[in-house]
C-alpha cells in the first residue's frame, strides 16, 4: 500500500484491476484458482481505499455532528491511520480488509448519502475511524492517544477485541467515549481506574477485556483461520450491534463442527477449499434456528465474511460455507464489472438473507426464496445454489445412512436452479457478461438433468418444488377480479374444471406475509431422517405445517384434501397460506411466473416417494 492514505495519486498511477477471459471462466464454473481470488482481493483493497477517500470528502463539516468526541477527532484519526500506514502498510492492509472493516464503511458512506437510515448517533460511526486508526497504530508500533466511542461502557477495537470498563456502568446502550493510549508496546482503554489493560498474548482474555477468538482447522497447508466474530459492531452488516459473547461451551462446538466440515470438504470439494483459504475471513456465528432451516448472510461490502446461524450437524455446516463463499466471490466480480444494465431496482448482493424486494424492477420466481427477487437477486441465488447443487451431487457417494436425503437435496436443487435459469436466461437487461455468465450456468447444470437418481428421493424431490411453486403463486399472483367472481360463481353452480377467466394474465403483487414456503422441503427433511417407527413424529414439528400438509406428507391425499378444505373454510382470510394442493390455475405472471420445465408431478403423495426413499 504504497503512498499515504490521503494522498492524491495521479491518473496514471491508479492500479487497474480485472480478470482475464480464462480466470473470469474458470470463477463462473467454480474451478478458480487462489491467484483468482488474490486479484479479487487486490480489487476490494483498492476498493476500500477509494471508500476511505470518499469519506474524508464527505465528512459532516459541523462539528455539532462530532458528538462525545473532539471537534478534530476525525482528523486525528486520519493522521494516527497514515502514520500507521507508512510504518506497517500490509498490517495496516489486513485491517483495512476485514469484512466488517468494509461493512463499516459502506454503512457509513451510504448515511452519508442518506440512503441508509441507521438508529445510532452519526457522530458514533464517523468515530469508530479512530477505534480502527487506534489498532493500525497499536500494531505498526506507534505510541499515541485517541479518543474513541462506547457502548454501555464497553470499547470493541476491531480484529482485537473489547473492553468492559470498570464501574460505574453506563446503561446498557449508552454511548460514550473512552481514551486509547499505546505507550511502550502496551495498549490501555480508559484513564486512571476506570481503564483496562489489553494482554500483551494476542487473542488472550484479561481483566476487563474479551480477547476476539479465532479458530484453525485443518491440516498445515490446507488449514482455515476465521476469526469467529461475536464482539465486532459491524459484524451484523445492519449497523452498530453491542458484542455478544458466545459461551466457551459454545465456542467449542462451532470449532468442533467447523473441524468436521472442513475434513469433509478437503475430501469432497478440494478445488473450492483452497480459494476459500485464501478469501474466507470471519464467521459470525448466530443462534440455533429451527432444524433444517438454517440462516446464513454474506454480503458484497464484507468480502470474505458470512454469519450463520448454528448449523444442525458439520454437513450443514459445509454447505453454508460453500453457499456463502459462493456470494463472496460473486460479490467481488461485480465490483468489476456488471452483470446487468444498471436499474433503479436493488442488486441484492447481500446474499440470501435480505428482504429486499427490488422495487421498481420486473421480478421474479426464486425457488429458494418466499418473496419475488429482482435479477440482481436471481443471479446471486443461481452462482450460489449452483455451488450447493454441486456439493450434494458429490456427497451422494460419502453420505452414508443419508444418502437419501443426498440424493433428494441433489435432485431439488437441480430442478430449482434449472427453473430459475430458465426464467432470466434472455432477460435483455443482461450484460454481455451477463449473458456468458447465465450460458455457463446453464452449461454447467445441463449435464446433471441426466445423472441418475433413486426414483423415491426424485419423485419427492420433483412433489416439493411444485408445492413450492404453488404456494409462492398463491401469495404473489392474482387473477383478475373478474375471473375471480367467475370461479366463486362456477365454486358454487359445482362446476368441476375453472373459468376460461383465469387463463389470463395474472398481476404479480407482492405478499410481504409470505412465510414457510419451504414447509413441504423441511417435512421432506424430516421424514428422511427420523426413525422408520415415527416417520411423521419430527416433521410435526415444522413451523408453518398444517395438518393437512403432514396428512399429505403421510400419503393420505384424501385426507389432506378435506384438511386444506377445512382450514380454507374456517379461515378465508389467511387462504393464501395453504399449500399442498398443487400449481396454482391459469398462466403463470410476467417474468415472475416464467419458469423453466417444472418438475413432473408424482403419481404418488410425497408420504409414498419418501418410504420408496427410504426402502
Amino acid at each position: 500500500m504504497p503512498g499515504e492514505l490521503g494522498a492524491a495519486r495521479t491518473p496514471g498511477g491508479l492500479p487497474r484491476h480485472g480478470l482475464s477471459a480464462r480466470d473470469l471462466s474458470a470463477l463462473v464454473r467454480g474451478e478458480e484458482d487462489e491467484a483468482t481470488v488474490g486479484r479479487l482481493l487486490a480489487a476490494e483493497y483498492s476498493r476500500r481505499l477509494l471508500m476511505l477517500r470518499a469519506l474524508d470528502a464527505m465528512r459532516p463539516a459541523d462539528p455539532a455532528l462530532s458528538g462525545e468526541l473532539p471537534a478534530d477527532g476525525f482528523d486525528t484519526a486520519w493522521s494516527l491511520l497514515n502514520r500507521a500506514q507508512r510504518n506497517a502498510p500490509e498490517t495496516v492492509g489486513e485491517l483495512l480488509m476485514y469484512p466488517q472493516t468494509g461493512m463499516w464503511l459502506s454503512l457509513l458512506l451510504r448515511r452519508l448519502r442518506g440512503t441508509a437510515t441507521i438508529e445510532a448517533p452519526l457522530w458514533t460511526m464517523t468515530g469508530h475511524l479512530s477505534a480502527v486508526a487506534a489498532v493500525a497504530g497499536f500494531r505498526a508500533g506507534l505510541e499515541f492517544t485517541i479518543t474513541v466511542p462506547s457502548r454501555g461502557g464497553r470499547v470493541a477495537l476491531p480484529t482485537m477485541g473489547c473492553a468492559t470498563l470498570p464501574p460505574p456502568v453506563p446503561a446498557p446502550g449508552h454511548w460514550g467515549t473512552a481514551l486509547v493510549t499505546a505507550a511502550a508496546g502496551r495498549l490501555r482503554v480508559g484513564t486512571g481506574a476506570r481503564s483496562v489493560l489489553v494482554p500483551a498474548a494476542p487473542g488472550h482474555d484479561g481483566p476487563g477485556w474479551t480477547a476476539l477468538r479465532r479458530i484453525g482447522v485443518g491440516p498445515a497447508g490446507r488449514r482455515l483461520d476465521l476469526a469467529l466474530d461475536d464482539l465486532d459492531p459491524y459484524r451484523a452488516y445492519s449497523g452498530p450491534v453491542e458484542p455478544q459473547r458466545l459461551t466457551a461451551g459454545t465456542a467449542s462446538d462451532w470449532r468442533e463442527t467447523l473441524e468436521e466440515a472442513w475434513a469433509l470438504l478437503l475430501r469432497e470439494m478440494p478445488g473450492a477449499t483452497a480459494t476459500m483459504r485464501r478469501g474466507l475471513f470471519s464467521l459470525t456465528p448466530l443462534p440455533a434456528r429451527e432444524r433444517f432451516r438454517p440462516h446464513s448472510v454474506s454480503a458484497e461490502d464484507a468480502f470474505g465474511g458470512l454469519m450463520a446461524s448454528s448449523p444442525d450437524d458439520p454437513v450443514q455446516m459445509a454447505v453454508t460455507l460453500v453457499h456463502e463463499f459462493r456470494h463472496t466471490k460473486l460479490g467481488g466480480l461485480l465490483h468489476l464489472a456488471p452483470l446487468q444494465a444498471p436499474s433503479g431496482g436493488d442488486n441484492d448482493g447481500s446474499g440470501d438473507g435480505s428482504d429486499s424486494t427490488g422495487a421498481g424492477e420486473d421480478l421474479f420466481y426464486a425457488p429458494w426464496r418466499n418473496d419475488p427477487r429482482p435479477l440482481g437477486g436471481m443471479l446471486q441465488g443461481l452462482y450460489a445454489f449452483l455451488g450447493v447443487t454441486a456439493f450434494w451431487r458429490g456427497h451422494r457417494t460419502a453420505a452414508g445412512d443419508d444418502e437419501a436425503l443426498a440424493h433428494f437435496e441433489f435432485a431439488l436443487w437441480r430442478a430449482q436452479v434449472w427453473s430459475a435459469l430458465h426464467q432470466v436466461r434472455r432477460d435483455p437487461r443482461l450484460t454481455p457478461l451477463g449473458r456468458s455468465f447465465v450460458e455457463s450456468l446453464h452449461a454447467q447444470c445441463a449435464p446433471w438433468l441426466d445423472d441418475p437418481v433413486p426414483a423415491g428421493p426424485r419423485e419427492l424431490a420433483g412433489a416439493v418444488a411444485l408445492d413450492h411453486r404453488a404456494r409462492w403463486q398463491a401469495h404473489h399472483l392474482r387473477p383478475p377480479e373478474h375471473a375471480v367472481d367467475e370461479a366463486a360463481r362456477g365454486w358454487a353452480r359445482g362446476a368441476h374444471l375453472p373459468p376460461a377467466g383465469l387463463a389470463a394474465e395474472p398481476r404479480l403483487v407482492p405478499d410481504q406475509a409470505a412465510r414457510w414456503l419451504d414447509t413441504a422441503a423441511t417435512i421432506a427433511r424430516h421424514l428422511l431422517t427420523a426413525p422408520a417407527d415415527e416417520p411423521l413424529k419430527t416433521a410435526a414439528t415444522v413451523t408453518g405445517a398444517t395438518e393437512g400438509d403432514l396428512l399429505l406428507a403421510a400419503g393420505d391425499p384424501a385426507g389432506a384434501r378435506a384438511a386444506f378444505a377445512a382450514h380454507l373454510a374456517l379461515e378465508p382470510g389467511p387462504r393464501r397460506r395453504v399449500g399442498g394442493a398443487g400449481p396454482v390455475p391459469g398462466r403463470r405472471g410476467r417474468r415472475a411466473g416464467r419458469g423453466g420445465p417444472a418438475p413432473p408431478a408424482p403419481r404418488a403423495g410425497p408420504g409414498g416417494a419418501v418410504r420408496a426413499a427410504r426402502g
